[in-house]
């Protein structure tokens, strides 16, 4: 994995975002997780888990920790998630566990998870992984809130009903005790991937753990009587 190097955005323009009370909180939990590497340990469900595939039970749970903001997640699903859907989760075979982690820029992580949320649970996946698709929007100089409403406005949400969900307290309080229940797991970075509470890290990796490793671990689990 590549250490994180946040990348430079204009903060003013996207200053009216957040409230300012909103702002401090977000950066409270950055204080947390403030890596775009590394791995730690995951526990059971937790509150605010969103998921896919298998229901709650299966017999492999493989749990991601990821941020929108974040280059190393957004390269393992540019290489890895089509595939890893496919097979895995569409067949039913795993139960997909996605949990939030704020990232540098924290302002702009948290208002795509905002986003995602508000959008529901049938498009917060859609929302999530646009958000990490078009990162080279505001990385590369541009308005990042140009592309946050834009992709909320494409979920069906209203620019008020936006600007609503990006300052709703009551969701920045819940993220940063997501972030905090991660960090007393042990997690220490993103992407962050387990099999059934087993990290799975793939040394030199770019893109974070490489399917292949992925894969074994849940054959491994899948073959178990």
């Amino acid at each position: 994995m590549r250490a994180f190097v946040q990348p430079r955005f204009p903060m003013r323009a996207f200053s009216t975002v957040l409230t300012r009370r909103a702002s401090m909180a977000a950066l409270g939990a950055a204080a947390l997780l403030v890596g775009c590497s590394g791995s730690g340990g995951a526990g059971n469900a937790a509150e605010g888990d969103m998921a896919l595939g298998a229901p709650e039970g299966a017999k492999v749970t493989v749990v991601e920790y990821a941020s929108v903001t974040c280059h190393v997640c957004a390269a393992w699903q540019n290489e890895h998630w089509a595939e890893f859907k496919t097979r895995y989760v569409d067949t039913n075979k795993v139960r997909y566990v996605f949990r939030e982690i704020p990232t540098p820029p924290v302002p702009v992580a948290v208002a795509g998870f905002q986003i995602a949320r508000c959008a529901g649970e049938d498009k917060y996946f859609d929302v999530v992984h646009a958000l990490m698709s078009t990162q080279g929007e505001w990385q590369n100089g541009g308005d990042p809130r140009d592309t946050l409403f834009r992709i909320g406005n494409g979920a069906g949400l209203s620019n008020d009903r936006i600007q609503a969900c990006i300052t709703d307290p009551e969701g920045i309080a819940a993220i940063e005790a997501r972030a905090e229940a991660a960090r007393k797991a042990g997690v220490t970075g993103t992407p962050g991937f387990f099999v059934n509470g087993q990290p799975i890290v793939t040394p030199g990796s770019r893109s974070g753990p490489s399917l292949a490793d992925i894969s074994a671990a849940i054959e491994a689990e899948l073959a178990k009587g």
